[in-house]
This record gives structure tokens, sequence and C-alpha cells, in this order.
């Protein structure tokens, strides 16, 4: 039987590679989650280069957010990215949830980014 990690590795990759498949060039909103914080990249795979980046660890985040492990601060996080990736020239994003499920945390901070912008 294969450990909690292999398993995690192996749905993130099949989401990867559905992913690939719809995703039709356009840049990647990659999102990890942690029990404490929530990261988010906007990720260009041809060029191999992160557009826009933003996390519970922003110093403009820290301050205001009570916890960076709730759907509060994981909407923040949303909107911030919205707003990054915008400036940065991305509207059209191609949603990289990772082996998480579409639910929490992760739907907060989707529901958050289209509502900044983005859309996928």
């Amino acid at each position: 039987m294969a450990n909690s990690n292999a398993l995690f590795e192996r749905r993130r990759r099949r989401n990867r590679a559905r992913l690939s498949k719809v995703g039709g060039g356009r840049p990647r909103l990659s999102v990890h989650r942690t029990n404490k914080q929530i990261y988010v990249q906007v990720i260009d795979d041809t060029a191999g280069k992160t557009l826009a980046a933003a996390s519970t660890l922003d110093k403009d985040l820290r301050d205001k957010l009570k916890s960076g492990s709730n759907k509060d601060a994981a909407a923040e996080v949303g909107k911030l990215i919205a707003e990054r990736a915008v400036k940065a020239g991305v509207t059209t994003v191609a949603f990289d949830r990772g082996a998480y499920k579409y639910h929490g945390r992760v739907k907060a901070l989707a529901d958050a980014a289209r509502e900044g912008g983005l859309s996928f």
C-alpha cells in the first residue's frame, strides 16, 4: 500500500494532466494549502516563469488577517492574486487546485479571484 504522500502526489499529477489537455496554453493559477497558510501563483508553463504570486504571509495581508488558515484569509488572497495578475496582464487562467478538493478554502480563493477579474 502506498503512503499518503504518494497518494497525494498521484492526485496532483492526475489533475495536472487533465489541466494540460484542457488548459490551452493559458497561465496556470496554482494553489498550495497548508494547515496554517495558503499560497497561490500564476505560472506561465511555456516560459517557465511565475507571473504573479500571493499568500497569507504577504505584508499587506498579515496585519489584516486574524488567521491564515480560514476561508476569509483565502478570499483575501484570491482578491490579491486577481489584482496582481490583472496588473501583470493576465485575465484568463487555468485553475490548478493541485490534489486538494474544490471545497472550503480552495473554493473561497477561486470565487474571490473570479470576483477580482480573473476568468477560469
